[in-house]
Parts: structure tokens; C-alpha cells; sequence
């Protein structure tokens, strides 16, 4: 499984596993194969990671501090340059297979996915490298100047979308992963229920 992702999509740099006996049984189909194969992999410059076995309880956790909704159901398994979060999600099924979620920070927005785990990378990210990843808008952020995220970084909104910030690069800086989705958590947490319009501050939310 995974060879047609496997010669499209080539190993750019690998964080290792941290040293001690780890291991996780996802019970979903592919998805086992696809964290030993290439967890703690970079691809194409850092457009797309995918997580390490030992850091899918951790991702889990993140995302459902901003989609309570999902918690208990999903299982992360990787990420792209905006940070935006893949999960398989045990309570939708593709193809008889667990349906894969987006999970966007800087949108504050859950997106179902037509795909499981393995037509995800064989399928998705092959013939719509740019739904999939959104890659045309990395190519624009990475010919104005912008660095490549690091496996541990994504590309953060200085103010986010769902709290009516510009989806254009001056908005946009190289954020550490974990602080930008521990604060995008907590702002999408806290205004998901509120009514359209309302105005909002920042810091007033934090």
C-alpha cells in the first residue's frame, strides 16, 4: 500500500522516533502501515508532514481542544504547511474505511473529506495536489520570501480568518505548531457559538 504516494511524494527530511519501545495500534485500516512507513516524514519542502506513532495521542488532544465534537473519534495522521490537521474519523465511513477530516486552525472550520487513509494518498494528493494541500498558495508564500516550516512549524494567520483576518501573505508568519494551534484551539472553542457579527478582541479572549 501507499507506493503511488510513495514515488510522488519523496522523503525531503525525517524527524526519528524518540528513543524507547513505542507502539500504537489505530485499528483502521492503512493507517498502522502509513505511521510506521513514514511517520516524522517532510515532503516537498514542508507542504506536508506526517505524524509520528508516538505523537497521534498529543495531536488528538490539540485538535479537540478547539472540535470538542470529535473527541474520542478521530485519529490524527498528519498535517500541511498551514497547519491544518488530517484526521480519519471512526464515525464516517469512505469506501467502508473510516472518512478522512481537515481540521483548519486558521479557519476554524472542520471539512469532511470524500477519502479514507489510502485513497487520501493515493488518490487526493495526487491528482489535486492543491485541494488536497492547498500547494498553489504554498508556491505563492514560498516565491514571496517565505521560509519553509520546519517539522515542528506551520505558516499561522497573525489574525485568523474566523475572526475576519486577510487570507493574504502579510497576514501570514511562520508560527511554532504547538503554540498556534493551543491558541486557535482556544479562540475557536470560544466562538463557535457566538451569534454572526459579534465583535470580538483577541486578548479580551485569552
Amino acid at each position: 500500500m501507499f507506493e503511488t504516494f510513495r514515488q510522488n511524494f519523496p522523503v525531503d527530511s525525517r524527524v526519528p522516533a524518540d528513543t524507547g519501545n513505542f507502539s500504537l495500534d489505530t485499528k483502521v485500516p492503512g493507517l498502522n502501515e502509513l505511521l510506521a512507513s513514514f511517520g516524522g516524514a517532510s515532503f516537498k519542502h514542508g507542504l506536508y508532514r506526517i505524524i509520528r506513532a508516538q505523537d497521534v495521542a498529543r495531536w488528538n488532544a490539540r485538535v479537540c481542544l478547539g472540535f470538542p465534537e470529535f473527541t474520542g473519534r478521530i485519529t490524527c495522521f498528519g498535517y500541511d504547511w498551514l497547519g491544518t490537521a488530517l484526521a480519519v474519523d471512526s464515525q464516517r465511513l469512505e469506501q467502508g474505511e473510516p472518512g478522512v477530516v481537515m481540521f483548519e486552525p486558521g479557519m476554524g472550520e472542520a471539512l469532511q473529506v470524500p477519502a479514507n487513509i489510502r485513497t487520501f494518498h493515493e488518490v487526493d494528493v495526487i491528482e489535486d495536489e492543491d485541494a488536497a494541500l492547498a500547494a498553489n498558495l504554498y508556491s505563492d508564500w514560498r516565491e514571496a520570501g517565505g521560509a519553509e516550516p520546519a517539522f515542528n512549524q506551520c505558516v499561522g494567520y497573525k489574525i485568523p480568518l474566523f475572526l475576519n483576518g486577510k487570507d493574504e501573505i502579510k497576514n501570514q508568519e511562520l508560527s511554532d505548531l504547538e503554540v498556534y494551534w493551543h491558541i486557535m484551539g482556544q479562540l475557536i472553542a470560544k466562538v463557535k457559538d457566538l451569534p454572526p457579527g459579534t465583535p470580538v478582541n483577541i486578548r479580551d479572549l485569552l
